[in-house]
């Protein structure tokens, strides 16, 4: 007898999704979590010279930040010509990290509605300690323990994992990150789990609830969630319908799959950008202080040290270097209606970092302050003047904090009346189902646009709204 074949999707997971999306827990109840949970995980960051960083070295004849053993991450510079781009040529520090990490999020059917187990946990650049995480976020260093700590709970799920929902390769910060890609997965489980310390079992609408709140989703937790295959399910709010509408492959959209993967395809082939690492000593406008590097007019950001005290983690004590942007960060996807559905106007980017040149982000993806001296980018304006009546949701959200040093960004999205037929070569209108489908792919929506998307799966469910401070 021949094996039985499978669907290549199972066609109930949306509806599961969709049913999961309600709220159980209040905010004040995962506030209270939280709180309980501070007294036991908790970190205290000190920040010190970069050549005080006990078990980092700088390199004698590079100036190359690197761990001891090799593993972790090594800060190197990067050299980036780009042609016809806004700046030409320039010289940057720069993460090197070859190693994929996991970024997993467990589900699990509790009393017929889906749940993610979710984590409480302390990263050294979060600028509140505690957020809301996947499951297992750890690096390849980190799981298979190069730090001589405790083991990565729940790891063995990923690993050998069975009833997969989500599983992809997702790039990170092209601006800071060379070649970053991180394994974005989702698994569900059947059997009774031990619930530890730290972790709490919730609907994906109590996680959603959360996004309109400062800095408390994390943007691992984030971009997992917009692996999700989402489709919305249209309550009668006419405000969403349109937004609910977009979700649904049968409702149309202005430009086909096919249009949508040859534009891609063409501003990849027409963007002409080429890197290649050099020293940290050689990069050019970036000056070496005893306690940080940084850029000659004080922008962009900052390569600094930290010493971090931790409790609730798997090593209590360490060391290691952190970029510190300056400013506030801004990321905004201008939106409208088209024939009766949402459309997102999304942005073909180009990042010296993209393992593939160009990907899709946010209409407007910048820190302001950065520029003073150079036009700034396309629909900047546009986002900047939109007030209350415009903007459909709002929320400050931090980046990722084993990196970067209180990153924050202020993500938006915002209604428009801009003619759809006028559109820039580098801007197209997609639906939210178009940006889902390219996501099961690797390289062609980027991080910040996965967190808008995230946010605005809670605005289908009437989750998330305007701001509020946590």
């Amino acid at each position: 007898m021949p094996p039985a074949l499978l669907p290549d999707q199972d066609p109930r997971t949306p509806a599961r999704i969709a049913a999961s999306m309600h709220p159980v827990l209040g905010p004040d109840a995962v506030r209270a979590w939280f709180d309980e949970y501070a007294r036991y995980s908790s970190a205290t960051v000190t920040t010190t010279n970069l050549n005080r960083l006990e078990g980092w070295l700088i390199d004698p004849f590079t100036g190359d930040i690197r761990h001891r053993v090799g593993k972790f991450f090594t800060i190197t510079g990067l050299a980036v010509d780009f042609p016809g781009g806004p700046v030409p040529r320039w010289q940057q520090p720069i993460i090197i990290q070859p190693e994929i990490g996991i970024l997993g999020i467990l589900v699990k059917e509790i009393d017929g509605v889906l749940h993610c187990l979710m984590q409480a946990k302390v990263e050294p650049g979060n600028p509140n300690g505690l957020q809301l995480s996947p499951t297992v976020q750890a690096t390849r260093s980190n799981y298979t323990r190069v730090h001589g700590g405790k083991p990565v709970p729940y790891l063995e799920y990923f690993v050998d994992a069975r009833q997969v929902i989500a599983d992809v390769r997702q790039s990170e910060q092209g601006s800071w990150f060379l070649q970053k890609r991180n394994r974005n997965m989702i698994v569900e489980v059947d059997e009774d789990i031990e619930v530890l310390d730290g972790f709490r079992w919730m609907t994906l609408g109590d996680v959603h609830q959360l996004l309109a709140v400062d800095d408390v989703v994390n943007m691992d937790a984030r971009t997992v969630l917009s692996c999700l295959p989402f489709a919305g399910v249209y309550d009668g709010d006419g405000r969403r319908e349109s937004l609910v509408r977009s979700c649904s492959a049968g409702e149309g959209s202005l430009h086909s799959m096919g249009e949508v993967l040859s534009w891609i395809t063409e501003r990849r082939t027409r963007t002409e950008i080429s890197t290649r690492t050099i020293p940290l000593a050689e990069v050019r406008g970036w000056y070496r202080e005893p306690a940080r590097i940084r850029h000659e007019d004080g922008l962009f950001f900052d390569v600094i040290g930290i010493g971090v005290t931790a409790t609730g983690r798997e090593v209590g004590n360490w060391m290691q270097p952190m970029l510190r942007p300056h400013g506030t960060g801004l990321v905004a996807f201008l939106v409208r209606e088209i024939a009766g559905v949402l459309h997102v106007l999304v942005h073909a980017r180009a990042e010296p970092g993209y393992v593939d040149v160009v990907e899709l982000a946010p209409t407007v993806q910048c820190a302001p302050e950065n520029y003073k001296h150079i036009p700034p980018p396309p629909y900047l304006d546009s986002v900047l003047a939109a007030g209350p009546d415009r903007t459909r949701f709002s929320a400050m959200l931090s980046e990722e904090g084993g990196r970067f040093y209180h990153a924050r960004t202020s993500y938006r999205v915002v209604e428009t009346d801009l003619d759809p037929l006028d559109e820039p070569p580098d801007f197209r209108w997609l639906t939210v189902h178009q940006l889902l489908d390219l996501l099961r792919h690797s390289h062609y929506v980027n991080v910040q646009a996965r967190t808008m998307i995230t946010c605005l799966h809670g605005m289908v469910a009437g989750l998330a709204g305007e701001r509020t401070s946590r």
